[in-house]
């Protein structure tokens, strides 16, 4: 028998499965209220509009051209549409500034395949987005905390870097309403960051997965906005903004967007034609039907109902958790983040959980590079009515006023 271990690529030791992946399968059973997958609500979804869009391309002169082969760079209208979305954000670009990707999470793969070398160093906060951790493993990188308070200077990441073997090369977070805290990096903490990334002379990859789903507080402009509008060009930019419609429209068809400058699209159209040629050509022509005709109406109906069951989660945490817990407040997303007192670890509260309480989240640790904020966790709001967030968020707080006495 082949011993398969011998034969893989080191990179292999370094993937693991998402933890959020195993317990999204706790959404099939009945008697669980979960509060752990981060994912948009079925309900929400513009069902009819997909529907029609389908129904039109089948029945017409597209449906040769949505069933065939496409070019790499994305379908054009979808990338023509965007141009005018990212002009309303501050971002003015080109339709060739706009590349499509098989869902943002393809984009995190490529970009870590396109800069890192083994050893080098990708700049993440602490905590940070699992999905991106998962798609830079493999490219077998070190990892160095990003301070968004600016507290370390530039020549502190690159002499760790250099001790590591490598180099520092990218610099990447949410800056809104961020997976998994919920929080939101002012513009301040933007100047600051963009300054840094100048410092190092290092692309930023912004993700903007949830940048539409803002309920309440003033707007942020973009990074990739605040850079265009300090040097007057994307061309000149080393701001990556990425994109998706997996929170606003549907996520199964997998449709996301990087828009960056010419030089790193270019490299960007090269990688797909490796991979895989090109995004699917019908959900992109669908897509882009159906943002055409109800993307704003669709982005109100979600922020309505997502904002609601924030405010939900809010007030029940509030009554129900005990001294000694305390929680983010975001200003959109779907996320809150708790912190528990130290000496608890939110696996082994978890377990309890489902075992006692018959309620799901995600633990905190997770989300750490380094593996550390064992006493954290994450909780989303997005698919639980406001029934069950009062009753599931008054078990959790049950379990830990009974938990309290034994972490102390």
């Amino acid at each position: 028998m082949l011993d398969w271990d011998h034969v893989f690529a080191t990179r292999a030791s370094r993937m693991r499965a998402s933890e959020i992946r195993e317990l999204l399968k706790l959404l099939d059973k009945p008697d669980i209220i979960s509060f752990a997958g981060g994912i948009p609500d079925p309900a929400l979804f513009p069902t009819e509009a997909f529907q029609q869009a389908y129904s039109e391309i089948f029945s017409g002169p597209e449906a040769a051209s949505a069933l065939q082969y496409s070019v790499s760079e994305g379908y054009l209208p979808l990338r023509e549409w965007l141009r005018g979305e990212m002009e309303k954000l501050g971002i003015a670009c080109t339709a060739d500034n706009i590349f499509i990707t098989s869902g943002s999470q393809q984009a995190l793969d490529y970009l870590g395949k396109l800069f890192l070398s083994p050893g080098d160093t990708a700049l993440v906060t602490w905590p940070t987005y699992l999905g991106a951790l998962q798609a830079f493993n493999a490219y077998e990188p070190h990892y160095d905390q990003l301070s968004i308070q600016g507290n370390r200077t530039p020549e502190s990441y690159q002499t760790a870097a250099a001790r590591s073997g490598g180099q520092v090369k990218f610099a990447y977070l949410s800056p809104d309403f961020a997976n998994p805290t919920g929080e939101t990096m002012n513009r301040a903490g933007r100047v600051s960051l963009l300054s840094l990334c100048e410092a190092l002379d290092i692309p930023l990859i912004e993700d903007a997965a949830y940048q539409c789903l803002r309920y309440d507080g003033e707007p942020v402009p973009p990074v990739l906005a605040m850079e265009i509008a300090a040097k007057g060009s994307i061309e000149a930019c080393r701001t990556l903004y990425l994109g998706s419609f997996s929170k606003t429209l549907a996520p199964g068809l997998r449709v996301g967007f990087v828009v960056a400058n010419s030089t790193v699209i270019r490299k960007l159209v090269l990688m797909k034609q490796a991979a895989d040629l090109h995004s699917s050509s019908i959900n992109q022509i669908v897509v882009a039907r159906v943002a055409e005709r109800i993307f704003d109406q669709q982005v109100a109906k979600i922020r309505s109902a997502y904002s609601a069951r924030r405010d939900a989660m809010l007030k029940a945490l509030a009554r129900h958790m005990p001294k000694g817990v305390t929680w983010t407040r975001p200003e959109g997303g779907m996320f809150i983040w708790l912190t528990l007192p130290d000496g608890m670890d939110g696996a082994s509260l978890l377990a309890r959980s489902v075992e006692a309480e018959k309620v799901a989240f995600v633990p905190g640790q997770a989300f750490f590079a380094d593996r550390s904020g064992a006493n954290t966790l994450r909780l989303s709001f997005s698919c639980a009515n406001e029934a069950m967030i009062e009753e599931g968020i008054g078990r959790l707080g049950r379990l830990l006023v009974a938990a309290l006495p034994a972490a102390a």
